[in-house]
């Protein structure tokens, strides 16, 4: 597995309403990753994007594959990068990418802590009604880093799992029982407990579990 893309962005307008954005991310080739994620890097909405627990989003190329099978015309908008993720590589996807595994990517160490869960900026980047309910359905959502070990990162570095936290739940399987109203509370509690899961989706799933 190798770093295939890296993508950096500033704030810029997106949508009928100009409202300020990070989505709209640009190609680099080496990056500076901190705690917080990529330096040069830029996310607005702190409730969903940003801070520690998802200091950087990868996003699969099959997640654009199943995309373009759904939407053909959008084969020249549907790149890697238009979503706002920072890093793609060859290999990994949802399917095969597990909630707390541990990675070394070049001479960082990185945590996968939870999915991406997909917001209207999407729709409004790529211009395609139906895409966050299309990417959630087919749980292609791409998933979110904790950084372990600081450093800098180029195209061509190899990504080596280091780590499997929890084998039974890929962020596809985290996914679909999220979103499935008919998810045991006996499996709500075991995703809670996942291994190096973000803090914040512990909560939701307690909440959740407590209201039967």
């Amino acid at each position: 597995m190798k770093v295939l893309g890296l993508f950096a962005g500033t704030i810029r307008p997106i949508g009928p309403q100009n409202a300020p954005s990070g989505i709209d991310k640009r190609p680099v080739t080496t990056v500076t990753v901190n705690h917080l994620g990529i330096t040069d890097d830029v996310q607005v909405d702190k409730r969903y994007h940003g801070g520690p627990e998802r200091a950087l989003h990868q996003y699969a190329l099959r997640g654009y594959e199943t995309i373009i099978k759904r939407h053909p015309l959008m084969h020249k908008r549907a790149i890697p990068g238009s979503i706002g993720e920072n890093l793609t590589s060859t290999l990994m996807h949802d399917e095969n990418v597990n909630i707390g595994d541990i990675y070394a990517i070049g001479p960082i160490e990185v945590q996968v802590s939870s999915p991406r869960i997909p917001c209207w900026k999407i729709e409004e980047k790529l211009n395609q009604n139906g895409l966050v309910k299309f990417i959630a359905k087919h749980q292609i959502t791409g998933w979110y880093y904790r950084i372990l070990k600081e450093g800098v990162i180029s195209i061509g570095d190899d990504i080596t799992l280091l780590s499997r936290e929890n084998p039974d739940i890929s962020v596809a399987s985290f996914v679909q029982q999220h979103f499935d109203k008919n998810t045991s509370v006996d499996a709500l509690y075991m995703l809670s407990q996942a291994k190096g899961l973000d803090p914040e989706w512990k909560t939701r799933f307690t909440r959740r579990i407590e209201k039967g």
